[in-house]
Formats: C-alpha cells, structure tokens, sequence
C-alpha cells in the first residue's frame, strides 16, 4: 500500500439513500439543513496531516495519527461495537487560491472501509471514525479515473461487500452501482468544494477549512463518498477478532456478482477492472 501520511482525510455522511437510519444515525443528523433532500449531510475528517496546533478540544488529538490499512482492521481495546461501512473513495488533487479551496480533482478511486464505532451521544462524526492505526482501510488496488462526469469510467463499476466469518462468506452490504449515490459526478465536487468553504462546527459537524488551514492547505486528499446501504445481516452484525471484511469495486460490464464471490472464496484479491480491500479484523 502507498502512503498517504501527506492526504488529508475526508468523508461524506449521508449520500447514499437509507444508510444514515441503518447506522442509528439521522437523530444526529436532526438540526443540520440540507439546500435538497437527497444532499449529503456534512463532510468529517478522519486524518489532519500535520501536527496538532492548538490546546482548544477541536480537533481531537487522534485525528492526526494516521489510520489507513490495506490489509487489517484493529478494534478498539476497550468493549465497542465497530461496524465496517463499505465506501469508495476518490484519491484527488486540490487547488487553492488565496487560501481558498476552488477545485477538486479526482485521480482515482477504489474500495474504502469507513470503519465506525456505533455509540449513542458522540459530540461529533469523527469521533466514531480514527481510534488509532489501522481503524481505516483503503486498497492498495486502485483504479486509474480519466474523467469524473457522466459515461466517465466510474459509471461502469458497482460495489459490493462482504464479511469472511468462521470459513463463510456473508454478504455485508448491498450490491449497487456507484451512479446510486445521491450526489456523484461533478454535482458531487462542486458540492465539496462549496462544503469545505461554507461548514461551520454545528451539531455532529466540524469547521473543515480551520483544520485545512491548520494543515497549510494540502495538495492531495482521500475522500470516501458516502457508505452504502447494509444487508440485513450486515446491518445487526458488529466486527469481531478473527473476521475479514471484504469490499469490492468492480467493473459490472466485465463481472457479475457470481464472479466476485467466486473470486473472493478464493481469496483472488488482484484481478483487472476490479479494486479489492481485504482486511483481517484483530483485538
């Protein structure tokens, strides 16, 4: 896997229909007005690549320590409850001008664990998404992006994912298409951008272009788009020592849904047109 300890680290709650009542999540969500009804909620860091600069409680002391792995998940040592939350995520570059965010532009994209831990009354998002190494996972697999607009690449590729328990495969989140996300395509970056620049800290949400500042304006971000929407099973069943939680991004022209379990059973992680994360959960 690169390294991205240079990437700050973005995620969006809210852009796929459905997920936020899954996770337990829209009470948090309440006060927070949305210019439309299928818009995203918010932006929330999950890793600030720099050293922290202030004494003030925000951000939090754990948003600077980097968290992505390609191949583990380590759960908290404390008793939680920690759910995968299968994503993808667009590697980009990002324009300033005058200390002002103006333009994203996505480079690539692949599989993404947004892992989170599910606890009633947290402050704010991020507090249920960095505890550490190794909470995040991105795949070391990841797709080359030629444009990010409608009939680009992406708009061929689906997601899907799955949880490796006990030697069976279950299925941990639906199998749908990355044109389903509420916000996609340019309409998504131009959401970005304006969301960067205009957040304050309100409710769950948290002022992001302080804590951009506070980092001097980074040229390269990850950004996951929004989890996707659980399975039954995935939906009630939390992470636990020993699990392997599987999320692919896959070409649905080339594959269908037959050929990635069968690939995934026989842990076939490196094919064409395909971007497999594959983490092992440990204690």
């Amino acid at each position: 896997m690169r390294d991205y300890k240079e990437y700050l680290g973005l995620g969006i709650a809210g852009n796929f229909a459905l997920h936020l009542a899954q996770a337990g999540e829209l009470e948090d969500f309440k006060n927070v007005i949305t210019e439309d009804e299928a818009a995203p909620k918010g932006i929330f860091p999950f890793y600030l690549p720099c050293k922290k600069k202030t004494d003030a409680e925000r951000p939090r002391e754990m948003l600077f320590r980097y968290p992505l792995s390609s191949n583990t998940l380590q759960l908290l040592k404390e008793d939680a409850n920690v759910q995968a939350e299968p994503e993808v995520a667009l590697v980009c570059e990002l324009t300033y001008v005058d200390d002002k965010l103006v333009h994203i532009l996505p480079k690539e994209f692949g599989a993404y664990n947004d892992a989170s831990i599910r606890v009633a009354g947290a402050q704010k998002i991020s507090d249920k998404k960095n505890w550490g190494e190794n909470s995040k996972g991105l795949s070391a697999n990841l797709i080359p992006l030629d444009v990010f607009e409608k009939d680009g690449t992406m708009d061929s590729y689906s997601i899907c994912s799955y949880l490796r328990r006990d030697d069976t495969l279950f299925a941990y989140g639906e199998n749908v298409e990355l044109t389903g996300y509420s916000y996609f395509h340019e309409k998504l970056t131009e959401w970005i951008v304006k969301q960067i620049n205009t957040q304050e800290d309100f409710g769950p949400l948290e002022d992001i272009k302080d804590y951009i500042k506070m980092c001097n304006n980074p040229k390269k971000l990850i950004i996951s788009i929004g989890a996707t929407r659980y399975t039954e099973y995935g939906e009630k069943t939390f992470l636990q020592n020993g699990d392997e939680v599987l999320v692919v991004v896959y070409n649905h022209n080339r594959y269908n849904l037959e050929d990635i379990e069968a690939a995934l059973a026989n842990k076939e992680y490196e094919k064409p047109a395909m971007s497999v994360l594959a983490q092992k959960v440990t204690a």
